[in-house]
């Protein structure tokens, strides 16, 4: 047996003007999972405590809780001291238990053929991975887009790609899923991290859904533009200023020693919208014994097209990234960019290892920085903090420089083809990071992400840099230091 502290939020509408947290400590086994300990405190401390709970066994979704702010199964997540309990971001009925019935409601059924036929085992096999989602509604207790749009959500999603997929049904699926919100989805992978059953509803329905929409002429007119860019040039934005691959060599070696040597896949915004920072980048790699070769035959990585459903032109963008690094010899390759390493290494089969620039820093080691007198917070890229689960590398670079002080790892608004076709949610969604940035006091804001930081320095008025850039600072502080000593 084991004594646990816990926090349980307790709110009955009916009564209470608004929540609260009330703690309680329980004598459990070890091993004891959340249910086990709410199953504690309504037996031997308050019967008046409301929850759900029905199999025990993680197979009906009825005691999702969040759990430290994270959806959870409470009958699947052991329990552990300190933990905070409290219910699904949904309308409350009472302590943990919430209305779940306008949401199911929504989700679309079978509409029956009559002389349908049973499922060829392909059909079934398609079907897979989409069926097992147990309506515990977790995913859509943490979808961004529901907060700031009409959307219906992940789990509608699925179901409106499962039916699509399913012989029997006559239902036509693709324009009601647009009608109910295709479009706003941001591709952050929050539903799919939340999913107990790990259904992967952005890249198994959402963007299938959206392959069969542009299948039938109903892709966003500025999603169409930008495929129409990448197929006459090999890139999904274009130039503002001297790229960063014209102002460098193929072959850049580091100041002293090799430990190891990397291919660089730049990406179309570090390449032709921030190249300062992918030059920044290059002098931190450089200083820290990478050796850095850059194939200027590599394209953009395809990842617009695939998040917005228009496939025709992607294995060509594959096969030209995958020989250009190949042809080289190259077996590391290394990103900066979160949306076209998750690409990489999620839409690839690549013959050569993909690394973010920030695990490839921690993996290697880098010179300790001088400190800066700045308090910064971080954000978290959805396609790399979700995509690539990198979450630590890039706070243990960031803490060995500045100050970090956390806020909620929230997406910006910018992923998924939301900002070029749905503009107003991306500036929602762009402005509640911008509040939360706020509360943080923080001098700077930090990420590793282009097209979060750019999005993000429209909504905040503090400077918002990358990683590579705040340790570059650290480095030249440290010089000019060095230097002001030996005066």
């Amino acid at each position: 047996m084991k004594e646990l502290h816990v926090k349980v939020q307790r709110f009955d509408p009916k009564k209470d003007p608004s929540p609260r947290f009330e703690t309680y400590a329980v004598s459990v086994n070890d091993g004891a999972r959340v249910l086990h300990v709410l199953h504690t405190i309504h037996d031997t401390l308050d019967p008046t405590l409301a929850y759900r709970y029905c199999c025990g066994s993680g197979q009906c979704g009825s005691c999702a809780v969040r759990v430290n702010g994270e959806p959870v199964l409470a009958c699947m997540e052991e329990a552990t001291d300190g933990i905070t309990i409290a219910p699904l971001n949904l309308p409350v009925k009472q302590d943990l238990v919430v209305d779940l019935l306008p949401k199911i409601e929504l989700i679309a059924s079978l509409k029956p053929r009559v002389d349908c036929k049973l499922p060829t085992k392909e059909e079934i096999d398609a079907i897979k991975p989409l069926r097992d989602c147990i309506e515990c509604l977790a995913c859509v207790s943490i979808c961004p887009a529901m907060d700031v749009t009409p959307f219906l959500g992940p789990t509608a999603m699925r179901q409106e790609m499962r039916l699509a997929l399913d012989p029997r049904d006559t239902g036509d699926r693709v324009p009601d899923a647009i009608r109910d919100g295709l479009f706003t989805c941001t591709s952050c992978q929050a539903c799919f991290k939340a999913c107990p059953k790990k259904i992967k509803i952005p890249g198994k329905a959402i963007e299938k859904l959206r392959a069969l929409a542009n299948q039938r002429g109903f892709t966003l007119p500025r999603h169409r533009e930008v495929a129409a860019l990448i197929k006459e040039t090999g890139r999904s934005v274009t130039r503002t200023e001297p790229t960063f691959m014209e102002q460098v060599g193929e072959r850049i070696e580091p100041n002293g020693p090799v430990k190891a040597t990397v291919g660089f896949f730049v990406g179309c915004m570090y390449n032709m919208r921030l190249p300062k920072t992918a030059l920044d980048a290059i002098e931190v790699l450089r200083r820290n014994g990478i050796r850095v070769i850059i194939p200027k035959d590599q394209v953009c990585c395809g990842s617009p097209l695939i998040r917005t459903g228009q496939l025709a032109f992607i294995d060509t963008l594959k096969r030209s990234n995958i020989d250009a690094f190949q042809s080289r010899g190259i077996d590391t390759v290394m990103t900066m960019c979160a949306g076209c390493g998750s690409t990489l290494k999620n839409d690839y089969m690549t013959p050569f290892k993909v690394l973010d620039i920030n695990q490839m820093l921690t993996m290697y080691g880098i010179e300790p920085p001088a400190r800066l007198p700045i308090k910064a917070t971080y954000h978290d890229p959805c396609h790399l903090m979700r995509g690539q689960d990198v979450r630590d590398e890039p706070r243990q670079l960031i803490r060995q420089v500045v100050d970090l002080v956390e806020m909620p790892s929230i997406c910006c608004g910018s992923g998924g083809g939301v900002k070029s076709g749905v503009p107003e949610e991306a500036a929602a969604l762009g402005k509640r990071r911008g509040e939360e940035i706020k509360k943080t006091g923080a001098d700077i804001v930090i990420s590793s992400c282009p097209f979060c930081e750019f999005h993000i320095a429209s909504h905040t008025d503090k400077p918002v840099k990358n990683i590579t850039t705040v340790l570059l600072e650290g480095y030249r502080e440290k010089d000019r230091q060095a230097k002001k000593k030996n005066e």
